[in-house]
């Protein structure tokens, strides 16, 4: 099972890494597993050197929609909400032209544990809210960054924010938006979309959990005994224990803030799926779930020996697992978001709906060239096989970008008509033409490990060659 520092949220990358800022430079690409990411660097991006997203990993959160979990459909505006979710267009200045989008940060409904922005994160996977970077209205001249939360289950999880000071999701969305990025003020379509969207993530199923957040039959010695332990009562003080701020038949959580010994009062963090959030704690201070029993175990003396500390986090782990957590990114992948983000420019056409239209065409086409981007071009040297198959590929995705800009620019004359017939040329060219040719020249793209490790030795050298020749002078 991968962890939560070994993937990136899939879509749309090419927006949400800032592609367009570092594109003359290099492209960002993650390193097999036992390595790191290129960070962000160079001259031509507006973050600051050594910014790391992680947007280029092999796996990435599985999510879940509480409407399809059900069989359903996803409505319009809960598409809707996805799509401005996923796009920087919504956000202010700088995190457009960084290409950063809401999405950047809590990937598939989870988070993005390797997050890391200098002079934002004091360690990866936190973001100061209050920095100047963004917007420097916001800053508070204190370097006081807060671990990313997940999202999933956010619709049973209020207040909101890390110390639970808002109470509606409509007040936190809009407050991040316009006071943590300096975006404008969201249309209410636009904010009720999102937060439409934000109330269908929902937990990743947890066979191990059965009614009421009780363990099911499969479970172990360890964690029954960690289930016992977890609602004993502290020795020093009887009125508290773990069941007590989270309760397993709440969604382990309490909705109350408390003072844990951790710097202030905060807002107590649902338990489920767990095992996909860490770093843990508001400021994500602790790495693994053995360090936030052993911080519990000190603050309020529990007295706990070496096996109850074992069976604690053994409970804690079953409560916190999950059914399929990661799915492997690739073609088929990133379809999966390309096609509900078409049906829904389709849809927007239908109904007219220009700011939509608009919306959709701009995010998939930093989708499609992002897709282009992992099918590396004749001037790649470290790719050699399958070059016709990638010129195709390239040409093809070429073309879809072109015929979404044909529909921008129809909306953009009043021409709708003109637009439902691009539309149709648009939809052929993606899933008739473009979609075979990506999935058939897959095992030749970037989404294949060695591929891309022979890809990333290339960029590493070509990243090392300026300050090489330089003490060469």
């Amino acid at each position: 099972m991968k962890t939560m520092t070994e993937y990136a949220k899939r879509r749309p990358a090419s927006l949400r890494r800032g592609t367009s800022a570092v594109a003359g430079l290099f492209l960002l690409l993650a390193l097999p597993h036992d390595a790191t990411s290129f960070p962000i660097d160079g001259d031509q991006t507006v973050l600051p050197a050594g910014s790391e997203l992680n947007e280029d990993a092999d796996y990435v959160p599985h999510e879940i929609l509480r409407s399809e979990y059900s069989g359903d459909r996803t409505s319009y505006v809960v598409a809707l909400g996805d799509l401005a979710f996923n796009s920087p267009s919504i956000l202010g200045d700088v995190a457009r032209r960084a290409g950063i989008s809401c999405g950047t940060c809590h990937v598939g409904g989870a988070s993005n544990a390797r997050l890391f922005i200098p002079g934002l994160s004091t360690r990866p996977g936190t973001f100061d809210t209050t920095g100047a970077l963004f917007n420097p209205k916001a800053d508070n001249h204190v370097l006081d960054p807060v671990r990313v939360p997940s999202l999933r289950g956010a619709r049973y999880l209020a207040p909101y924010g890390h110390d639970g000071r808002t109470a509606s999701l409509r007040d936190f969305v809009r407050n991040v938006i316009v006071g943590e990025f300096a975006g404008p003020e969201p249309s209410p379509s636009t904010l009720d979309a999102i937060v439409a969207y934000v109330q269908e993530i929902d937990f990743l199923p947890n066979p191990r959990l059965g009614d009421r957040g009780r363990l099911t039959a499969t479970a172990n010695e360890a964690e029954r005994r960690g289930e016992a332990l977890f609602a004993k009562p502290f020795p020093h003080d009887p009125n508290l224990s773990c069941a007590g701020c989270h309760p397993a038949a709440g969604a382990f959580v309490d909705h109350l803030q408390h003072d844990i010994g951790s710097g202030g009062l905060h807002k107590t963090p649902t338990l489920l799926n767990a095992n996909f959030n860490a770093p843990y704690f508001h400021d994500g201070r602790y790495d693994s779930l053995d360090q936030v029993v052993d911080h519990f175990d000190h603050v309020y003396e529990l007295g706990l020996s070496t096996q109850d500390r074992g069976d604690l986090v053994a409970y804690l782990r079953a409560v916190g697992d999950a059914r399929q957590p990661f799915d492997s990114d690739g073609v088929t992948t990133r379809f999966k978001d390309i096609d509900t983000f078409s049906l829904l420019l389709g849809q927007a056409i239908t109904a007219r709906d220009r700011d939509a239209i608009n919306l959709a065409a701009e995010t998939l086409g930093g989708e499609f060239r992002d897709l282009a981007e992992r099918f590396p071009d004749h001037r790649d040297t470290a790719v050699t096989d399958a070059l016709v198959e990638r010129r195709m590929v390239r040409a093809a995705v070429k073309d879809v970008v072109i015929s979404l800009r044909r529909i921008a620019m129809a909306v953009s004359a009043g021409d709708l008509d003109a637009a439902t017939a691009e539309y149709k040329v648009y939809y052929g060219l993606t899933f008739s033409r473009a979609m075979p040719l990506l999935r058939g020249t897959e095992p030749w793209s970037l989404f294949n490990p060695t591929v891309r490790a022979a890809h990333d030795a290339e960029r590493r050298r070509l990243l090392r060659a300026p300050a090489q020749a330089e003490l060469q002078r």
